[in-house]
């Protein structure tokens, strides 16, 4: 496995030995950073199979170390996303991912709602669709201005939405969303099969 070139600003690059063309952002969860395992773990397999992958630090964790995203600041995380998508076409990447785990993955989904030229697919893993326990705060506002392919990939003990609550989020994008099961997980996605999955689902996204 070649080890991965760090990137400014944002994180770390994972070039595959032949060029898809395809580049994907991976954006890490509220408590996370560009070295979560599952961002490793995807970044590593989507090299192998041939697409540009960058994992990337979101911009409040490039401010600080330690500590949850500040809501006010969310739109400088999107912004963040956005020049980090911009930053693999200027590699060479005629198609760009968004990807990210949880909040990585929420604020991928805003972005493309505010900006249907900033990413030509969603990998959403783990949507935080709600706190734990307070399904009433739902967070999908943004979701009727969706029209980027999605995927959602959400394990059937996450705390942050159920199945159930998540097929019926989803009917609120117009354009469909495809929801895959990972059966026995909960939100932090712990699985061997992941990263097939998502290979699998990607690969879909992009025929």
């Amino acid at each position: 496995m070649a080890v991965p070139e760090v990137i400014e600003p944002h994180g770390f690059l994972h070039r595959p030995a032949s060029d898809s063309g395809t580049g994907v952002v991976l954006a890490h969860g509220a408590g996370s950073n560009a070295n979560a395992p599952l961002l490793v773990t995807l970044a590593e397999a989507l090299a192998e199979a041939g697409y540009l992958a960058l994992r990337m630090n979101l911009p409040f964790r490039r401010a600080r170390a330690n500590g949850p995203p500040f809501p006010a600041a969310a739109a400088a995380d999107r912004a963040g996303i956005l020049a980090a998508g911009q930053q693999l076409r200027e590699l060479g990447c005629g198609r760009i991912v968004l990807a990210g785990h949880s909040y990585g993955g929420r604020q991928s989904a805003m972005l493309a709602a505010e900006n249907r030229e900033a990413g030509d697919a969603l990998v959403l893993l783990s949507y935080p669709l709600h706190p734990p326990r307070k399904p009433q705060q739902l967070r999908t506002a943004h979701f009727p201005e969706l029209r980027t392919p999605a995927v959602f990939v959400h394990g059937t003990r996450d705390p942050f939405g159920s199945i159930g609550e998540m097929k019926d989020a989803l009917r609120l994008i117009p354009s469909g969303a495809r929801l895959v099961e990972v059966a026995g997980a909960g939100h932090d996605l712990k699985n061997r099969e992941i990263a097939i999955i998502v290979l699998r689902e990607l690969a879909d996204l992009l025929t």
